[in-house]
């Protein structure tokens, strides 16, 4: 039967750790949007090609791993606040050493460490916002990830301000700016809730069905991920090859970003009628949809930007979706967390090899063929977990 567990604890956040919180979400979105736009200033100063320079966010993105996977370790077992307190002091070591470094190799170093703190921060509130607020979760989930879109368009906009030449000044701001958000985290309650603490508990999926479920939903995040990254670094080349001009291209691919973030805060309310499953459907229908359209070079861009609304629910609409339908499998938050991160690592080289055999027009089509696999993916899990959670409530 379908049972609501009332929490009578203190509230996982106050308001101004929400604040902070969405702060902090701010400044992972600068901190992995300075990378690129840095790469001209890195190329001149320690005599780098481009793919060696390139590496600075390759390092960012393993420290990521990394700092899910082992904060994952940790949680549960000290506080929440000594857990983010580390996240945001390695971030803000790391950066400080980037912009400092007087090598390349510890650039690369402290690129890592501060990555560390990425995975950190990105897991832990994560995971916090997904069990911390009743059927607001996922609303909740999609303004803390909206905030780290309003960061990825900041951070470019910061370098191109003062200058690629001048981008560690901009990574010894970044570095300062994290160090009030230690004092807001007396306001997140230190013992880690579990998932079915303020969440409905459906009975769940156990057994060879958690596995499968759990390969699935990691299958989703990686292909939606791999998406994301693949239309933000292939859109303006593809653009430009089907007659735009480079400025027209550029502009696309940034609003195409701008609509990730503005669907994040549309989907909020939206989440507070409807179940996850049905908004990663529609989001999974409308993406696919749109990628197809991106086909006609007439619609392009206005496609991109289709394709930027429909896919940003899908990364934090899922995560409550995911602690609902395996509420007992601690893990499973960190698992699709770092097969997000490893799928924005993997989607450039695996599209670019894609892209050598059937050339670059065929890009929205590539990735449209992605896109059916991630809605396929969706349509499974809803019938595995529904058909799991009526056998529950049956006996």
């Amino acid at each position: 039967m379908l049972r609501e567990t009332r929490v009578v604890e203190a509230p996982v956040f106050s308001p101004a750790a929400v604040v902070a919180s969405c702060v902090g979400f701010v400044l992972i979105g600068v901190l992995q949007a300075l990378y690129g736009p840095a790469i001209p200033a890195l190329r001149e100063e320690f005599g780098l090609s481009p793919s060696a320079a390139g590496l600075g966010l390759s390092a960012h993105f393993v420290g990521g791993v990394g700092g899910v996977l082992l904060f994952d370790r940790w949680f549960g077992a000290i506080g929440n606040r000594r857990i983010l307190g580390a996240s945001y002091l390695l971030m803000a070591v790391g950066a400080a050493g980037f912009a400092l470094a007087p090598q390349w190799p510890l650039a690369l170093a402290a690129a890592l460490l501060a990555g560390l703190g990425f995975g950190g921060i990105d897991y832990g509130l994560n995971q916090l916002f997904a069990v911390g607020f009743g059927h607001r979760s996922t609303a909740m989930l999609n303004i803390l990830n909206a905030h780290f879109g309003i960061g990825a368009i900041l951070g470019p906009a910061l370098i191109g301000a003062v200058g690629a030449e001048d981008y560690p000044a901009v990574f010894l701001v970044f570095a300062l700016v994290n160090l009030p958000l230690l004092l807001c985290l007396k306001g997140v309650r230190d013992r880690a809730p579990q998932p079915s603490e303020g969440a409905y508990d459906s009975g769940g999926v156990l057994g060879r069905s958690l596995a499968s479920v759990l390969g699935v939903f990691v299958a989703l995040y990686v292909l939606h991920v791999g998406i994301e990254a693949g239309v933000g670094g292939w859109e303006p080349t593809h653009l430009e090859t089907v007659g735009y001009g480079a400025g027209a291209a550029a502009t696309a691919t940034s609003v195409y970003w701008l609509m990730m973030t503005v669907g994040r805060f549309l989907v909020a309310p939206i989440a507070l009628r409807y179940s996850p499953q049905a908004i990663i459907t529609v989001s999974c229908t409308g993406m696919t949809v749109c990628l197809m359209l991106a086909s006609i070079s007439d619609l392009a861009p206005y496609a991109y930007a289709g394709v930027g609304l429909f896919i940003a629910p899908i990364f934090p609409t899922g995560l409550p979706w995911l602690h609902r339908a395996a509420p007992r499998a601690r893990r499973a938050g960190a698992l699709v967390i770092a097969a997000s991160m490893v799928g924005g690592v993997v989607a450039g080289p695996a599209l670019g090899k894609a892209i050598e055999w059937s050339g670059v027009e065929a890009v929205p089509l590539l990735l449209g063929g992605v896109s059916a696999l991630c809605l396929a993916a969706t349509l499974w899990l809803i019938r595995s977990t529904r058909s799991r959670s009526h056998s529950s409530r049956s006996h």
